[in-house]
């Protein structure tokens, strides 16, 4: 059986201002680039998700794939641990990478970023203006939501399994085993690299048809409904988050509707490098001369000659932003007053943020080799600041776009 082809739309996302009626503060909005403030795509190109009444047959596989941990070499993980749907598909612990392999202590070298709204996410490409835009994993690795979940079965520190028919040999123990065979062949056990592709399959279109992945019914939605107002607060912070003179966060984050109606993603699916800080609680880090360059490696190799990519990382999705535990692809922070304040006093008040040398001076941009430290966005707002100027935004205004990002969560039935 040859896997189905995504069901697919093309979709522009121009350029848009909302209109005055619905909140006068609104600024104009448009995408950004990738890490040096790169100018950002004009379009992507992103699939329409399915939404079925019901799950077909191979997403409900996909399912009971997603939440059992007999396929596991501990038999303690399944994809559901680390991207738990009662904390929006995303961690539920503080750690900065989890843990797994065959004991269930080997550590990873990257938090755990959130499903939801990845069905959308089109595949690695460079634009026109050779800006790195989609792709999934923190650097875009996978090019299709089966090969994003098919790497975990097999990786070390996460479920460990040895090789595809290790994995396939769990699988014909589980109580859906008959159900899988039905699906996919009688004999679909005895081929393991076909078996490996199903599963992959399976998970795809269960994060694809079902709705707990893409809900859109958050207050914001609600409120570009018309069916609820925002606080002051919230007002102010919205208002703030689209300004690109403070917290210009809807270069890469977007907030307004496509033209064609669709609820904003809050990502262009570009990346960018924005000097984020060493975490200690990475053990990998331990190394000195280790360094998570993201785009140009260690774990993607293909781009590991396209040294001005070095250190970028994949712009996430905001919705849900104020449920995560931690942030960023190094789980740097764990609360969204710290991040916040990372962008916008980074430069202004460095020694915050990063160590000193043993001069005294400010190790800046720590993570990255002193070889590739211009490659971190210092042009955009709110990086084109320094030493003695005044942060982008205030200790009020960081509070007000906080809670703005709260009426991004999932989940609010308000008026519903």
């Amino acid at each position: 059986m040859h896997l189905i082809s995504d069901i697919a739309a093309l979709r522009s996302r121009p350029i848009i201002l909302l209109r005055a009626a619905a909140i006068s503060t609104l600024v104009l909005l448009s995408g950004c680039g990738g890490g040096g403030g790169s100018t950002a795509p004009t379009a992507t190109n992103t699939p329409v998700p399915v939404q079925l009444a019901t799950l077909s047959t191979t997403a409900q596989l996909g399912q009971k794939i997603f939440k059992d941990t007999s396929l596991s070499a501990s038999g303690n993980l399944a994809c559901a641990t680390c991207h738990n749907p009662d904390n929006a598909h995303a961690q539920s612990n503080h750690l900065a990478a989890q843990l797994g392999g065959a004991d269930g202590t080997q550590a990873g070298s990257r938090a755990a970023p959130s499903l939801r709204y990845a069905n959308l996410t089109p595949a690695f490409f460079f634009d026109k203006e050779g800006t790195p835009t989609g792709g999934f994993n923190h650097d875009g690795r996978a090019a299709t939501l089966s090969e994003q979940a098919q790497r975990p079965f097999l990786a070390a520190h996460e479920m460990a399994n040895a090789s595809k028919a290790d994995l396939i040999q769990r699988l014909t123990r589980t109580a859906y085993a008959e159900e899988f065979r039905r699906a996919f062949g009688a004999g679909i056990f005895d081929q393991p690299e076909q078996a490996f592709d199903r599963i992959g399959f399976a998970l795809q279109q269960y994060q694809k048809e079902d709705r707990d992945f893409f809900p859109y019914d958050a207050k914001y939605d609600q409120f570009l409904g018309g069916k609820v107002a925002l606080t002051s607060a919230e007002l102010r912070g919205l208002a703030l988050f689209n300004n690109p003179a403070k917290g210009n966060c809807a270069a890469c984050h977007a907030s307004a509707k496509g033209a064609d109606g669709s609820s904003p993603l809050f990502t262009d699916f570009t990346y960018d490098n924005v000097g984020v800080p060493r975490n200690p609680a990475i053990l990998a880090n331990a190394d000195p001369a280790y360094f998570d360059l993201g785009l140009c490696g260690p774990d993607r190799t293909d781009l590991s000659g396209r040294i001005e990519l070095c250190g970028a990382f994949k712009v996430p999705t905001l919705r849900n932003v104020a449920t995560r535990k931690v942030f960023f692809h190094n789980g740097r922070f764990d609360n969204l007053r710290d991040v916040i304040g990372f962008y916008v006093r980074r430069d202004t008040n460095p020694e915050e943020w990063y160590p000193r040398n043993a001069d005294g001076s400010i190790n800046k941009f720590d993570d990255l080799p002193a070889a590739y430290r211009n490659n971190v966005n210092r042009t955009e707002g709110p990086y084109n600041r320094q030493p003695g100027m005044a942060p982008a935004l205030s200790a009020q205004e960081i509070e007000d776009v906080i809670a703005f990002l709260g009426t991004l969560t999932d989940g609010d039935q308000i008026n519903r």
